[in-house]
């Protein structure tokens, strides 16, 4: 029998934030797990932690042990979504850093199986993105930058997505496959 939540992690990336959300806020049993960086962007994007926390468990980044990253060893989880995610973090991810909640929970679902939907920031070389303000701009991420969302998509139990509706059909597909 499955595990009864699906654990989604924020990292400090703006990348159609406000549409993950949108698409998270829609989902039943869903903890939100947000780094610091998480918490900045937020506010950066106008975004009210308050206003999260009134509609579902939001886990904050406070404790150098990450401890809520247990619950994956106790079935707790049956899947990992980050979206958006840093290139930051998708770096320490491929290389194996576990030095944040996010990190850890990514390390953690990897050892424990759980399978993980990953939406990086940095998926094409020239690629729109939305700023503070909701302004669309262009960017041009860095080819290292790129490496590592190659290297990640190679990881067991770990699936990319280049856009928000590539996540949303992820994340229907693996919850429908669970019931």
């Amino acid at each position: 029998m499955p595990a009864s939540r699906l654990a989604w992690a924020i990292t400090g990336s703006g990348h159609y934030i406000t549409e993950c959300l949108d698409f998270l806020l829609t989902l039943d049993n869903v903890d939100l797990f947000l780094s610091q960086a998480g918490e900045e962007v937020l506010k950066m994007y106008g975004i009210s932690l308050t206003d999260l926390k009134d509609k579902l468990p939001v886990y904050r980044d406070k404790a150098a042990s990450a401890p809520p990253v247990g619950l994956f060893y106790t079935g707790h989880y049956h899947t990992l979504v980050m979206a958006p995610t840093t290139s930051n973090t998708i770096a320490k991810c491929v290389v194996g850093i576990a030095d944040s909640l996010i990190t850890n929970l990514y390390a953690q679902a990897g050892k424990c199986r759980v399978a993980s939907i990953v939406y990086p920031c940095d998926i094409a070389p020239e690629m729109e993105t939305t700023a503070p303000g909701h302004k669309k701009v262009m960017v041009y991420p860095r080819p290292i930058d790129l490496e590592a969302t190659a290297r990640i998509r190679e990881f067991p139990y770990t699936q990319v997505v280049d856009s928000v509706d590539a996540l949303q059909t992820a994340v229907l597909t693996r919850l429908a496959s669970l019931s």
